[in-house]
């Protein structure tokens, strides 16, 4: 037999296999806006999508229709991101938007989107990869149209903030066919002369299509190519486009960009005058400071009485004469005891100590110690050394 299901059961299996399918979902749909209804109190949106032949009832929740740009009527024709989804409680297929805009600008919005989320996967959005804008910039370049207001905005606002700041402008047209690819160019100019701290890229307000050279690939990679930190200022303040995500720092309006690039001259000078008060400050303390140690070693020790360390190093050298004279006595006293000892012993040992003893030594006639009578021969003379004086002798008789 087969399966019986509840109403909510088959509501929610179709419910179900619609969140599936993720080609409904996070879509985009075009058509016509009938039976458009805003509830007053709750914000949200109710309408009718259709065309020639098919409708599909859709809800836009307050927390999105807040951030449309227009409000919707009967008629108009629109072009509407959102997910398919069933609304369980009526059993109906529902549109539930997340995003709504005109149909006659809904392609290029389209390709903001698709741009902003090929670019945001490279990473070129990561604020890791932002510099920081220098807070002294010596000269300023400007990437604009030369004939625009978002020019004189800027330079007014910089001799209003410091007078004599330096400028570069790199004109480029700012809408049309050919701004993107001369943006883009200004911006290499620039980084290829190297001689401004920081670039202002933009123009005044517009609409879409007015702006949409700041929000191509080739103006994106301009941007995130430049060496030189980069200030995105594209139309007013509720105006986003690729270029202000891409630089190292988004400015609502062209005047706004020329006030975060230059500080004013006059709170620069007051802080060298502050920091220049701070430092003499500092460096008065700091000599007083010294002065007072110097006067505190100076007041005791020997500087305060210089010869006192000579008169003690006088004192210390006639210690010093005196352990020495002393030490060398002992040392000669000492030696002379040894010296008569090994004398004592030495003449205990010496042969003339012995010849005082009644001995006496024998030579040959060529001065040879004889210790045998058998190394001479009768009638040889011979010499015989006594303890007092020398006998010379001739052998007359030997005997063994």
């Amino acid at each position: 037999m087969p399966k019986i299901w509840t109403v909510s059961e088959i509501v929610g299996q179709i419910g179900q296999v619609l969140q599936d399918q993720m080609d409904l979902q996070n879509c985009w749909i075009s058509g016509e806006l009938s039976n458009f209804r805003n509830h007053r109190a709750s914000g949200h949106w109710y309408f009718t999508l259709k065309d020639e032949s098919s409708s599909l009832k859709g809800v836009m929740f307050r927390s999105r229709s807040e951030r449309a740009r227009f409000v919707p009527t009967d008629g108009l024709k629109v072009l509407i991101r959102g997910n398919i989804r069933m609304y369980e409680r009526e059993g109906t297929i529902q549109f539930y938007a997340e995003e709504m805009e005109p149909s006659g600008l809904g392609q290029l919005y389209l390709a903001f989107e698709q741009l902003k989320k090929k670019l945001a996967e490279e990473g070129l959005f990561d604020p890791i990869r932002k510099r920081e804008i220098p807070r002294f910039p010596q000269c300023i370049g400007i990437v604009t149209s030369p004939t625009g207001a978002a020019v004189r905005d800027i330079i007014n606002i910089m001799e209003r903030r410091h007078p004599g700041m330096s400028w570069v402008l790199a004109p480029a047209a700012v809408q049309g066919e050919a701004a993107s690819q001369e943006v883009a160019q200004a911006i290499a100019r620039l980084n290829r002369y190297r001689a401004v701290d920081v670039i202002i890229v933009g123009r005044g307000g517009g609409s879409l299509e007015e702006l949409w050279a700041f929000n191509t690939e080739v103006v994106a990679r301009a941007i995130a190519a430049s060496v030189i930190p980069v200030i995105s200022a594209v139309g007013h303040e509720t105006d986003v486009t690729i270029s202000d995500y891409v630089a190292d720092l988004r400015a609502p309006t062209p005047s706004a960009a020329a006030e975060l690039a230059v500080p004013v001259l006059l709170d620069l000078q007051w802080q060298v005058t502050q920091l220049r008060i701070r430092l003499q400050s500092a460096m008065g303390a700091l000599i007083e400071r010294k002065r007072q140690c110097l006067v505190g070693i100076a007041n005791k020790g020997p500087l305060k009485d210089p010869f006192w360390r000579i008169d003690q190093n006088r004192q210390r050298l006639d210690n010093l004469q005196i352990r020495l004279q002393e030490g060398m006595t002992r040392f000669v006293i000492d030696k002379n005891g040894i010296l008569n000892l090994l004398a004592a012993k030495l003449d205990l040992l010496s042969p003339l100590a012995i010849l005082g003893r009644g001995y006496s030594l024998t030579y040959d006639a060529e001065g040879l110690l004889l210790r045998s009578a058998s190394q001479v021969e009768l009638h040889d003379q011979i010499q015989i050394r006594l303890g007092e004086g020398n006998l010379r002798c001739e052998v007359l008789e030997k005997g063994i």
